[in-house]
């Protein structure tokens, strides 16, 4: 890198098609904002989404991807001092500006999380936006008095990135998990991160079964939505919640009113992109600390700027286990 360019993971629209690549890119060319030596970024399916001519999330053409990026300032933002370590993840950032897939980014000083003690910048992007979105989860969960003596709760999706995070989450808080999966080569994976039992994705999947099931679940954190949180719905027991969070099994939910007012079962939407930012930095002090996964470094698996055309095919191929991370540097 120069003191004019920077490395990158440029997705574009070209005329003779979608183009994807590393290169040099023009400091001019990052939006406004502090500028930010990034070192790790994460890569999580809405990037996968945002570097397909298909995936209709990318805002700007030519785009550098990549919703999570953490590293440190490399100039004075408000009270925060150049060489503070930061990160930042979702609003706009790697859909209509400039993302993480770099080293170096630009990012509004309002967007900025200090990294919490307990945390270096490699964890916090094994963690990322899934993660994030997996803490989410489990706090609206508790926040609606579900606790780890009503019964087990049932993660779906589970191998992904948030499924994962709120597998390990919830066993560490000490939940009985029940992990949701098709890859029958991940369960040994899952177990090690605190599931007691495996649920084959395909029985909640492939159709939909009854509006009421038998009561299985106190709660839910769903990361795949249509027909499979259909089915998920209908086997909550009484007073119980799904937090849900995903839709790579669908937007259309085909199920019926009768869980919610029959079984008094509630809907908790999950949403991570517009998080407030006090909200935001609290949940992330939590990350730290009572809510940290306890195996990041299983979770985790290290790759390149040069590495991401293939891992982004895989993650949209439903290929994924766990999370890659992207060390952006080197």
């Amino acid at each position: 890198m120069t003191a004019d360019t920077f490395r990158a993971f440029v997705a574009a629209q070209t005329d003779e098609g979608f183009e994807r690549a590393v290169k040099e890119v023009p400091v001019t060319d990052l939006p406004d904002g502090v500028l930010v030596d990034v070192s790790w970024s994460s890569v999580n399916y809405k990037d996968a989404l945002a570097s397909s001519s298909e995936g209709r999330v990318a805002r700007i053409s030519p785009l550098v991807p990549g919703i999570d990026l953490a590293g440190t300032l490399a100039e004075d933002a408000g009270h925060l001092s150049a060489g503070t370590a930061v990160l930042a993840h979702g609003y706009d950032i790697g859909v209509s500006r400039h993302g993480g897939f770099a080293s170096l980014a630009r990012v509004p000083e309002e967007w900025l999380v200090p990294l919490p003690t307990g945390l270096d910048a490699r964890d916090a992007m094994v963690i990322g936006t899934a993660g994030f979105t997996a803490a989410l989860s489990v706090l609206a969960l508790q926040d609606h008095g579900i606790t780890p003596d009503h019964g087990s709760i049932l993660v779906t999706g589970a191998t992904g990135g948030v499924g994962s995070s709120a597998v390990n989450i919830l066993a560490g808080l000490g939940y009985e998990v029940v992990a949701s999966t098709g890859k029958a080569d991940a369960h040994e994976y899952l177990r090690s991160l605190g599931a007691i039992d495996i649920v084959d994705r395909h029985t909640l999947g492939e159709s939909v079964g009854r509006p009421l099931d038998s009561m299985r679940w106190a709660g839910a954190v769903d990361c795949v939505g249509g027909v499979t949180l259909a089915n998920v719905l209908a086997g909550i027991r009484y007073g119980g919640a799904v937090a849900a969070s995903g839709l790579t099994g669908g937007a259309q939910v085909p199920t019926t009113v009768m869980p919610f007012i029959l079984r008094g079962v509630s809907l908790l939407g999950i949403d991570s992109v517009q998080t407030p930012i006090e909200r935001r930095r609290e949940v992330w002090h939590r990350l730290a600390d009572d809510l940290r996964p306890g195996l990041l470094d299983s979770i985790g698996t290290d790759i390149s700027l040069d590495d991401l055309d293939g891992v982004l095919d895989t993650i949209l191929r439903g290929g994924v286990t766990g999370r890659y991370v992207v060390a952006t540097s080197s």
